[in-house]
């Protein structure tokens, strides 16, 4: 489906919707800015819409704590201000602010972990797959940075709890999703996965063009959900070091990084439409 064009008709008789449509990975979003908002902004926010408007009681909306961009502080809340510094943050800053007072919004940490479309171009599961198959780890900037993380897994467990939750406890609320434990410097993440694999050699650049730094507070979350996440990130580096031992997952498979599939996608629209006679290669 297309959340651009979705068939509004889709929307009748529905108790919940769960926005996860859109264009994840801030090089990704780059590729073609304008695609970007019409997918991830004017998209998402006609779906909404569409629900309200067909009477569906519960629209959870994927969010994310980057939204808080290069944070002033650490232990940065709900309330906290934002200071997105990619495309794909203000477009979720945008759609947090344009969205019916229905919806509640899901700010999700950095997502990490097996799953059956695995991410290698996210920082706890990269660093364990180089790691593992360089015996290098790269950490730009300095690694002084912060960043909070969550496995995927409790992200799941967090939209279930939210679909379950009373709908006047939820409803218009904005929620970060991770745990206070989860708040990890990025230079200390790569050594957390140094421990797990031994021998490997960790490179400090100094520069880094990803200006995200942001320590997030995540006791609403236990407030309104009575939940939290029960997964750590020492959790996640095992889980993924284990998936590539045993051949569960292949670090190779272009599917796995975001940027290089889209990149692949564009490429085959692009020759399909080459050779294509109204809309078909073959009669």
């Amino acid at each position: 489906a297309d959340v651009r064009r979705v068939d509004p008709r889709v929307f009748e008789g529905v108790d919940a919707m769960v926005d996860l449509a859109g264009i994840s990975n801030d090089p990704a979003c780059e590729l073609d800015t304008e695609l970007t908002r019409t997918v991830n902004l004017e998209g998402s926010r006609r779906c909404h819409r569409l629900a309200q408007g067909a009477g569906v009681k519960r629209i959870v909306c994927a969010s994310s704590c980057s939204v808080y961009g290069h944070g002033e502080g650490t232990q940065l809340t709900e309330s906290s201000p934002l200071h997105p510094v990619s495309l794909y943050a203000r477009c979720k800053a945008e759609l947090e602010r344009a969205t019916p007072v229905c919806v509640t919004s899901l700010r999700f940490a950095t997502v990490f972990g097996l799953a059956p479309r695995m991410r290698f171009d996210l920082a706890v599961n990269v660093m364990t797959k180089n790691a593992y198959i360089q015996q290098r780890i790269v950490v730009d900037g300095g690694g002084k940075q912060w960043r909070p993380f969550v496995h995927v897994a409790d992200v799941a467990e967090a939209i279930r709890r939210t679909l379950e939750a009373p709908v006047e406890t939820v409803r218009g609320q904005v929620i970060n999703v991770g745990s206070n434990e989860g708040n990890v410097r990025i230079l200390n993440l790569a050594y957390r996965v140094r421990d797990a694999i031994p021998g490997t050699h960790l490179d400090v650049a100094g520069s880094d063009p990803d200006l995200r730094d942001y320590n997030v507070n995540f006791d609403h979350i236990e407030t309104v959900l009575g939940w939290r996440p029960r997964r750590t990130v020492d959790d996640g580096i095992a889980e993924v070091l284990a998936a590539l031992r045993d051949g569960r997952v292949d670090p190779d498979d272009r599917r796995f990084y975001t940027l290089k599939q889209y990149v692949f996608l564009a490429e085959v629209e692009r020759a399909f439409g080459a050779v294509a006679i109204d809309g078909k290669v073959l009669s």
